[in-house]
């Protein structure tokens, strides 16, 4: 049971509680990007740039420059098997 909370963080070199952090404020800022675009539809002299600058920001934080910590040895040994 513990595992289905820690692998997925130790894949991406996070603890449980760093992944929770960064999770947390991806969609955090996911959320209120989208709730400029639902303003941006309604009035589209507002928040012209803000969608697509989020989208762009969170690109290059979570696939572009990610800087990858080393796995834990257990996980190592599971990937080469």
């Amino acid at each position: 049971m513990n595992r289905l909370f820690t692998e997925h963080p130790q894949s991406v070199g996070e603890s449980y509680s760093e992944h929770m952090g960064v999770a947390f404020g991806f969609g955090a800022r996911m959320v209120l990007a989208g709730l400029a675009c639902l303003v941006h539809g309604l009035l589209p002299f507002l928040f012209v740039k803000t969608g697509s600058r989020t989208i762009a920001m969170l690109h290059d934080r979570m696939v572009a420059h990610r800087v990858r910590k080393p796995l834990p040895e257990a996980a190592d040994s599971r990937a080469a098997a």
